[in-house]
């Protein structure tokens, strides 16, 4: 393995031109792993798993490299860290797992809310503990993906001094408008919510002790699904935990996917952040780059190790010459849910928006097409379906079936078979004339590639709420039947349109069960015509990019042989019925995962039951259950967590029950049960 990583630096070297580097830290060290208390300045104890290099000099300092989140060191993810983290051990780095107070093994009341000014407090007083142990050199990064992700994103913000670099991989800023709370600014409710509001009630492994001055604050922490749901729109709630991307001084290395729901913060935090950027996007979804669903995948680790060899060692490996970005350039693929292997290129852009790129202009035409000419006046309408849109998936991203029967209830608009290949890299706009017909609508705008055998492939799209046309933070209603300008900004898409086929863009105003639906039976439209009518923009780039030096493949990762898996919660199974005397639809959906360890077995459940009705849209609900079992010696302990979240015109009505169980019998149960008014959701 050490000959075929020293080969492939060889090349990256020779690629620079002889520039002089030191090669990437080989793997030389034993990894040991460590667990401590960090103390916090308030008595409350945290704690960490260090995975500790082996087998260095007398005294040998290293950089340390954190991680910290909810997601319980000790158990659910304990095999995963450590396959992450010897990795990085035995090139010289002393690796922290944290768990945020309140959750798995550290103490404390669990936090009130996700990137609270606890966690953001606890997080700086961690980085200075680490920057102060005898084995410290006093540099110290922080990396994570998703949530550990967004935390080192907002660290970076606070200026922390010993933080020197960070890496954040599926993050994002954008708390309101881009998380998984309101997805553009829209309610959705989705695994997370089950899984988050069933965790902090969870004691910490291997005891999972049922003392009530551990268990009672836990048990009794409200669920934060009902704290979000209060707060339906932009603001200070959902701005406090961010600054201003600007504000990030330290150097930052990114990494995204094409189908992952954040990977708008890429191009925003090229544009906006003025230290050094390292960022790569490939075609994944939420994932690191050498574990996706589909590929191709690369072994992401071995660029983080030049990266934190030269930030926080000090060795010259060449980060700064990298490129800015690194982005996968899809190529046409039919709609596939299996696919193992996107087609596509990488190419090289270092400064964004691409120079080369131009935004090409088609207009909505009358007769249903895509021209680069404006369209003869027309008003096209549509009536409103609340059921439309189970084909497009859990967010704005992952592999979709064939879009087709979404189309049919949607306002479609073709081009021409292309004469050529097209290239598209940056966030397409769907720039709308709209009206509706009550006081308040949702609009979504898709991009699709159409085959010339009539299969169509989801390409990106996103939505905006007319409530929300001019302000995120102070929506207004809609006045029924006047036509408002609507800019709908596509999420971050990259695309090879081959020659023969046709680009679509479809506009609907459902996209459930994804976003919940409007309240009110309408009717929509769209106005077409002149220079300003409803049009579509596309980021065109030149079809070819200078090549870019391949990636290594993914390396075998240390396993712990005392734990194994089972199965995943996610991506699970879907399946969709529909009563059509009714007009009802529900969607299923279900995963489950088992793991062993020393101590015994976890095996979690979750499901999901959505329904829509396309004759009353005012009434919607949805139904999930989370269960975590722990079958240990002498005892099995079931935590589970029951949510339901039904709607009428003016209300969310929402209820929440969280439950422990021992050998089958209840012994601790809560509810919370609560109205709360809908804002225009």
């Amino acid at each position: 393995m050490i000959r075929r990583i020293t080969f492939a630096w060889l090349l990256f070297a020779a690629a620079l031109g002889g520039f002089s580097l030191d090669p990437p830290s080989p793997p030389t060290y034993g990894v040991r792993m460590e667990n401590q208390w960090i103390p916090m300045k308030d008595g409350v104890r945290l704690s960490v798993t260090l995975y500790v290099p082996e087998g260095g000099k007398l005294a040998e300092k290293f950089p340390a490299i954190l991680e910290y989140h909810p997601y319980r060191k000790d158990d659910a993810m304990a095999a995963g860290d450590y396959s992450l983290y010897s990795y990085f051990a035995r090139r010289g780095y002393v690796c922290a797992r944290v768990d945020i107070r309140g959750f798995g093994a550290s103490e404390g009341i669990p936090t009130d809310r996700e990137y609270s000014q606890q966690e953001q407090a606890d997080g700086s007083q961690i980085i200075t503990w680490l920057a102060h142990q005898p084995w410290s050199n006093g540099n110290v990064g922080m990396m994570g993906i998703s949530w550990s992700g967004f935390n080192s994103l907002q660290m970076a913000m606070l200026h922390a001094p010993e933080l020197k670099a960070i890496l954040a991989t599926a993050a994002t800023d954008e708390l309101f408008h881009d998380d998984i709370h309101f997805i553009d600014g829209m309610v959705h409710i989705d695994e997370f919510e089950l899984n988050m509001d069933m965790a902090p009630g969870m004691t910490g492994a291997p005891d999972y002790t049922l003392d009530e001055k551990i268990l009672g604050p836990r048990f009794d922490a409200p669920p934060w699904s009902l704290l979000y749901l209060k707060h339906q729109h932009d603001g200070s709630f959902w701005r406090s935990p961010v600054r201003p991307l600007s504000e990030i001084k330290i150097p930052s290395f990114l990494i995204g996917g094409m189908m992952d729901g954040y990977r708008d913060s890429i191009p925003a935090m090229l544009e906006q952040t003025k230290a050094p950027i390292k960022a790569i996007v490939g075609p994944w979804n939420h994932s690191y780059p050498s574990d996706g669903d589909f590929g191709p995948q690369f072994e992401w680790r071995a660029e983080a190790v030049r990266w934190w060899d030269y930030w926080l060692k000090g060795r010259e490996t060449g980060v700064l010459q990298d490129p800015k970005l690194l982005v996968y350039v899809r190529h046409w693929y039919p709609p596939d849910m299996t696919l193992e292997t996107i087609p596509g290129e990488w190419r090289r852009e270092d400064a964004w928006p691409p120079p080369e790129a131009k935004n090409t202009t088609l207009f909505l035409q009358a007769n249903h097409t895509l021209a680069n000419s404006p369209a003869e006046t027309a008003t096209h309408q549509l009536a409103y379906v609340p059921s439309v849109g189970v084909e497009a998936g859990f967010w704005w991203g992952e592999l979709l079936p064939d879009v087709r029967p979404m189309d049919a209830f949607s306002l479609v608009y073709d081009s021409a078979p292309l004469e050529e290949d097209l290239a598209i890299l940056g966030r397409p706009h769907a720039l709308l004339q709209a009206s509706a017909t009550a006081p308040l609508a949702n609009w979504f705008a898709r991009l699709s590639d159409v085959a010339p055998d009539g299969a169509v492939t989801q390409i990106t799209g996103a939505g905006i709420s007319g409530a929300q046309r001019e302000s995120m933070t102070e929506p207004r209603d809609l006045e029924p039947g006047k036509t408002y300008a609507l800019d709908i900004s596509m999420h971050l898409a990259s695309w090879v349109f081959p020659k023969g086929h046709r680009i679509r863009v479809a506009i609907s105003n459902a996209l459930w069960p994804m976003i919940l639906p409007t309240p009110y039976s309408m009717s929509t439209s769209l106005e077409l015509g002149g220079d300003h009518g409803s049009h579509l923009v596309l980021p065109v780039v030149p079809l070819h990019a200078p090549p870019v030096s391949p990636f290594l493949a993914p390396q075998p990762s240390d396993q712990r042989s005392d734990m194994r898996s089972q199965g995943a919660v996610l991506p699970g199974k879907w399946s969709v019925t529909h009563e059509l005397k009714e007009r009802t639809t529900t969607a299923y959906w279900n995963g489950k995962s088992e793991e062993w360890y020393p101590w015994g077995k976890e095996t979690d459940y979750e499901n999901l039951t959505y329904t829509a009705d396309d004759n009353h849209p005012e009434t919607c609900a949805v139904q999930g259950e989370a269960r975590t079992v722990f079958e240990l010696k002498g005892r099995t302990l079931t935590w589970q967590g029951h949510l339901s979240l039904t709607t009428d015109r003016t209300n969310f009505y929402y209820k929440y029950t969280r439950e422990l169980l021992k050998d089958g019998q209840m012994i601790k149960t809560k509810t919370w049960q609560e109205t709360v008014p809908r804002d225009h959701q």
